[in-house]
């Protein structure tokens, strides 16, 4: 028998702090469910403190997820400790997950604490947080750059005062796995109460070694990985947990313990994080990536061939590639509609939702004959992005040809008002975009452009990417169709529309006097 390794997801919240990543709380909601059937042990859905928003977000998460335990993030304030707890207090299970700086240069510039204060801060909030739960984290915030010793004294104090699990945070990605590894294996050593907690890691990429240093702490003692769904996360994201899952389970003459993570649904998971968050995934990408598992050189192919082996040490099918089986066609009626999208985990409360995500769905097959469930989800999401818009496409014409100035002719229902405008472009794409423009007049940046297919073939549907800036607010939008140039309208409507609803929330790493 080998240890439990436990899978802590935190795409929810720290994946959340992307910039342009902010999920509503359906679409947190929809992830979550997708976090407990793929068997994650912990979700970590937020920051209850942040905005109401949030606090409603992590309260849907708890009210919904009952195979999981389901946690919040608190920093070690009274008040944020007090409002994780109405948040999760819901929950079949809940964690209550609280952090304060140990670092020199985090606690003299960030905090403008000493040692000391920190200490006997770290302590209360940990008690604090036991009067809801026996089930309480503690994180000393940038651990990777603390003073060993004064880190192993705040450890043990926590763990004196209740706490339960102990996560070590490459907060900056700045460590090395070989010191991460020693780093991990000297504190488990040194501190006399080290048996009486989980010990954790928790590690960014700015270094491209999130992956590496967590499994380096594995193979030192950890016994708790905090990762997300695509490596997303702030900078240069997070561990990402597809990796981390796959390395343990494929290296398992290695590693001393194993996770209960249902691998075949990896990529359903990575497909609809993507999909909502409008990040998409690189096609070198390690697990999900689209050419993860493809083979051009003629000797790898011949390899393969004879014998799989060769050149993979994994099956793709083991997370999840070739299942999206074709499940619907244009004379699929409302019944097998319904039974697929619950096969998929997909809830939509009310009849009138159920109507118009079938209505796209005979639109979508009137356009391409096979329905893949990657479409399926495309298009949900497409449905319940567009039921909040204040700005909605309601037709749009492009005229593009060789010699000419492409030319768009585009209607808006704004606010309920329908309004009309046509404008010129270097491209389609350009033309639609000024058109836009031209009735809502944001005044936006757009930093990034992106379109990749939801599926193969030609009939594939296109799924559009634009991340949007102004006055230092990012957000990221997404719209899938057919036609390249309609989603690319759906998905700059989609970011301006949450440029007009998203309410500032608070950051966790914001300080607030104790």
């Amino acid at each position: 028998m080998t240890d439990k390794l436990i899978i802590f997801d935190t795409t929810l919240r720290d994946g959340e702090q992307s910039p342009g990543a902010s999920m509503t709380k359906e679409e947190k909601v929809r992830i979550a469910k997708a976090l407990e059937k793929l068997r994650v042990d912990v979700i970590e859905a937020g920051f209850p403190i942040a905005s109401v928003g949030d606090f409603e977000a992590v309260q849907a998460v708890a009210n919904t997820v009952k195979g999981s335990v389901v946690c919040g993030l608190a920093r070690a304030l009274d008040k944020d400790i007090e409002r994780a707890a109405e948040a999760l207090k819901g929950a079949a299970q809940f964690r209550i997950h609280t952090f304060l700086a140990t670092s020199p240069i985090h606690m003299e510039k960030k905090l403008q604490m000493a040692p000391d204060q920190v200490l006997a801060q770290a302590v209360h909030a940990v008690k604090k947080a036991r009067r809801y739960t026996d089930d309480v984290e503690f994180s000393p915030e940038d651990a990777g750059r603390s003073e060993i010793d004064f880190l192993c004294r705040v450890i043990e104090a926590v763990i004196d005062a209740g706490a339960r699990t102990v996560n070590i945070p490459d907060t900056v990605g700045y460590k090395l796995p070989d010191r991460f590894g020693q780093l991990m294996a000297t504190l488990l050593e040194r501190i006399p109460n080290s048996d009486q907690a989980i010990f954790s890691v928790h590690c960014h990429n700015d270094l491209g070694l999130a992956v590496a240093n967590s499994l380096s702490a594995v193979m030192n003692g950890a016994r708790q990985v905090e990762c997300t769904i695509n490596g997303l996360g702030e900078r240069a994201g997070n561990a990402a947990l597809e990796e981390v899952v796959m390395a343990i389970r494929t290296r398992k003459d290695i590693f001393p313990c194993h996770t209960d993570v249902d691998t075949t649904q990896i990529l359903t998971c990575s497909r609809l994080v993507s999909n909502i968050t409008g990040f998409p995934v690189q096609p070198n990408k390690a697990i999900v990536g689209a050419n993860a598992f493809a083979h051009e050189s003629g000797i790898h192919q011949d390899g393969i061939l004879k014998h799989r082996q060769t050149y993979e040490i994994m099956k793709a099918e083991d997370v999840g590639w070739h299942a999206n089986r074709m499940v619907l066609g244009k004379h699929s009626g409302r019944n097998a509609f319904r039974d697929r999208l619950k096969s998929l985990n997909i809830e939509l409360n009310s009849e009138e939702l159920v109507n118009a995500a079938f209505g796209r769905f005979k639109e979508l097959a009137d356009k391409k004959h096979e329905i893949y469930d990657e479409d399926l989800q495309a298009l949900i999401t497409d449905t319940l992005t567009s039921e909040h818009e204040e700005v909605k496409l309601v037709s749009l014409k492009v005229c593009s040809e060789t010699g000419e100035t492409p030319h768009a002719q585009i209607t808006l229902n704004i606010n309920g008002v329908e309004q009309s405008v046509g404008a010129k472009g270097s491209g389609p794409v350009d033309a639609t975009f000024k058109a836009i423009e031209a009735l809502i007049n944001s005044q936006v940046t757009l930093l990034v452009y992106s379109v990749n297919n939801v599926t193969n073939g030609t009939d594939s549907q296109g799924e559009v990417g634009v991340r949007l800036e102004k006055e230092g607010r990012v957000v990221n939008g997404q719209g899938a169709d057919t036609d390249i140039v309609i989603a690319s309208a759906k998905a700059y409507l989609n970011a301006l529309n949450k440029l007009l609803t998203v309410t500032h929330r608070q950051h966790p790493q914001v300080v607030q006097q104790v």
